[in-house]
């Protein structure tokens, strides 16, 4: 049976996101390992850098901060950054134009106290009149595309939903990524997708629509009731890193050419980019965070992710890692 018909094409400021699958920005996960990763399974039409403080931006070594460092194959790659104040944006967009991006995201929905007490993230979501100076400066200071990442909003409001959308589109933002949750709340709400349709159908900007997207099913349903215009995916790549190609494959009908792999070689290869990309002491870390969410789709996979947890070096995590998958077998 022929896959349902969806756009596999969304365009962005003249940007082409082929297919519409879009890996979403995540602290501590979106690095340039995870990326490639993701990438060499197939899929995915737009990369998302992790969340980066407009403030602090201008003064990263792209050589060395581990936020920044990526590989020349990682495009169109997205940088998301997270700012209060208009006066930050504009030498963070000119660290952006050095670095070679495709796209400038502005994060309106991240709820961490210290964005709060900043003002920024969630908290600049709802103070339109600062929120409009920041656009404002950063829709001057690039011909790059501009999206935004927002949530429901404090309250299940179609009307206030759909205002808020209709004001990022009129302050210049080319794409709004919609997670289906309000703000503060946790994971486990199952999102709301079908509340995102009250904004998408108002806006002729791109929407993308994320949260709880775990199965190629699960972006099906999305679609079918948010009208979006493509998916981001978020922990579900992290758990499946072939997530985006069987979206791709059985939503799109478009086949990966990527040879699918064991999930003990997908887990080698994210070693080996760790070790590619990082210095030592920036290895372990990111590994005992994916492998948090990778265990998840393993029978007994809390084990896993624990006997990793436990390690005290890369080497010892390989070894661990291939006798799990040795008796997994």
């Amino acid at each position: 049976m022929s896959p349902p018909f969806f756009n596999n094409k969304i365009l962005v400021r003249g940007l082409a996101i082929s297919p519409p699958i879009v890996l979403a920005p995540m602290v501590g996960i979106s690095h340039s390992a995870f990326r490639s990763l993701v990438q060499a399974e197939g899929g995915v039409g737009l990369l998302f850098t992790e969340m980066l403080a407009a403030k602090r931006l201008p003064h990263d070594n792209p050589f060395c901060s581990p936020l920044l460092i990526r590989d020349a194959s990682e495009k169109p790659l997205f940088y998301q950054i997270i700012a209060a104040s208009e006066a930050d944006i504009a030498p963070a967009v000119d660290k952006l134009h050095l670095l070679g991006a495709d796209g400038i995201d502005l994060n309106l929905g991240c709820p961490a106290p210290m964005q709060k007490r900043q003002g920024a993230g969630a908290v600049l979501a709802g103070n339109q009149a600062v929120l409009r100076k920041v656009l404002r400066r950063l829709r001057k200071s690039t011909e790059l595309p501009v999206s935004v990442k927002i949530r429901l909003g404090q309250s299940l409001d179609v009307d206030s939903l759909r205002s808020f959308g209709l004001f990022l589109e009129a302050e210049g933002v080319d794409m709004i990524t919609i997670h289906a949750r309000l703000h503060g709340e946790k994971f486990c709400r199952k999102p709301r997708w079908e509340q995102i349709g009250a904004v998408k159908d108002a806006l002729s900007v791109p929407v993308l629509a994320n949260g709880g997207i775990f199965t190629a099913g699960d972006a099906k349903r999305c679609l079918e009731l948010s009208h979006a215009d493509g998916v981001m995916i978020g922990r579900g790549a992290v758990e499946r890193p072939w997530l985006c190609a069987d979206i791709a494959s059985e939503v799109y009908g478009i086949d990966s050419t990527a040879e699918k792999r064991e999930s003990q070689d997908i887990y080698a290869h994210f070693i080996a980019l760790l070790e590619q990309r990082f210095a030592p002491e920036r290895r372990l870390g990111r590994l005992k965070q994916f492998t948090r969410y990778f265990a998840a789709s393993f029978p007994f996979g809390h084990h896993f992710a624990a006997s990793i947890q436990n390690s005290d070096s890369i080497a010892e995590a390989r070894h661990r890692a291939a006798v799990f998958f040795d008796r997994s077998t």
